[in-house]
């Protein structure tokens, strides 16, 4: 039966990263980043250790980054705007409350827990704002939430949402913002277009994480849609920080090769569904700069999903699809991943699946 309806109170979470609300928060906001396990594996006391030292020395780097943005992360505001939209679109179906929750700052989930108690639902819908799963975003949010839900006697039947990399009106918003750019710009130049994603370290993928193949799916099941002829595209990673061997190849290096090549580009965050510092700062000002130095002639920046009327309608499908008695749930609703990838959440499911029987 399903979940959503008149007769009961489902109460949805939405989970995004978070960002500072001012200068001031930026270092608070990044030790909690990089005392996350999650993020840093390493025994607590070192991991806290390394947080405090990291997040002091980051910190003004950092606060120049959030100056260009007004002082301060955007995506609180747009993250509501999504929680806004989508509350609009389920409340004719059903009687549900939407809630934000931030994974690094505010509001966070000891917070969020005594909004959703007030609410007192008879059903809770974890759903994240990270298409592709990660055991660093996704589990990392579950995760805080069950902690947060256990020390306040939070026990109420929940169901988690653990990805939609290829779901079709995820895909079919990815393909409406693309279009009509690709089509402009090849009308004068011939373009490349560069996937990118927020990168990780190669140790992480190592362990069985299945990010990394989640973004490529949804790269194919993007250019599948387009259906244009011989098109020219890469799935890239940007934002690396640190000594570790991070996954590839980087985007700044395809940005580069774009240059060489006499491409124009059309990049498009894939794994970014809100606007924040790694969009209106790193691909908007530092590699716009970069394609530039590069000699590349056109460099044309596809927007995150936002409010996209698909993106919206894909994320209630998500929710109404949720049954009674679903304590995990995905676009299949069995297996997604190859059994390699070891941290895919639906591990435990019986049925395996090949990417073609999507």
């Amino acid at each position: 039966m399903r979940i959503i309806s008149e007769k009961t109170r489902t109460a949805i979470i939405l989970f995004n990263l978070g960002g500072p609300d001012s200068l001031q928060a930026v270092k608070p906001f990044l030790y909690n980043l990089f005392n996350d396990p999650a993020i840093i594996q390493a025994p607590k006391l070192i991991r806290i250790l390394l947080a405090h030292l990291i997040s002091r020395k980051r910190a003004p780097i950092a606060q120049e980054i959030y100056k260009e943005l007004g002082g301060k992360s955007p995506i609180l505001e747009q993250t509501e705007k999504q929680r806004a939209a989508l509350e609009k679109h389920l409340s004719k179906e059903g009687n549900v409350r939407l809630f934000t929750c931030m994974r690094y700052w505010h509001p966070m989930s000891e917070q969020v827990v005594q909004e959703v108690q007030a609410y007192a639902p008879d059903h809770i819908i974890l759903l994240p704002l990270y298409p592709q799963f990660s055991t660093t975003t996704t589990r990392s949010s579950f995760d805080d939430w069950t902690l947060a839900a256990s020390k306040a006697g939070l026990n109420v039947p929940t169901t988690k949402i653990c990805c939609y990399a290829d779901q079709q009106s995820f895909i079919n918003a990815h393909g409406a913002l693309i279009r009509d750019v690709y089509f402009r710009v090849a009308s004068k130049k011939r373009p490349r277009i560069l996937f990118s994603a927020h990168g990780l370290p190669e140790k992480i993928i190592k362990q069985g994480d299945p990010y990394q193949w989640q973004v490529e799916q949804t790269a194919e099941r993007i250019v599948k849609l387009l259906m244009f002829d011989q098109l020219d595209y890469v799935v890239c990673y940007q934002s690396r920080v640190g000594p570790l061997q991070w996954i590839g190849p980087s985007t700044e290096d395809e940005i580069a090769r774009a240059g060489a090549d006499g491409v124009a580009i059309i990049l498009v965050p894939i794994a970014f569904v809100s606007e924040h510092s790694e969009t209106l700062v790193e691909l908007d000002i530092e590699y716009r700069e970069l394609a530039e130095e590069k000699g590349v002639s056109e460099y044309h920046r596809i927007p995150a999903l936002g409010v996209h009327p698909y993106f919206i309608e894909g994320l209630a499908e998500l929710c109404l699809d949720v049954q009674s008695g679903d304590e995990l749930n995905n676009v299949l609703k069995k297996r997604y991943c190859a059994e390699h990838w070891s941290e895919c959440p639906c591990k435990a499911a019986a049925i395996l699946i090949a990417h073609e029987d999507a």
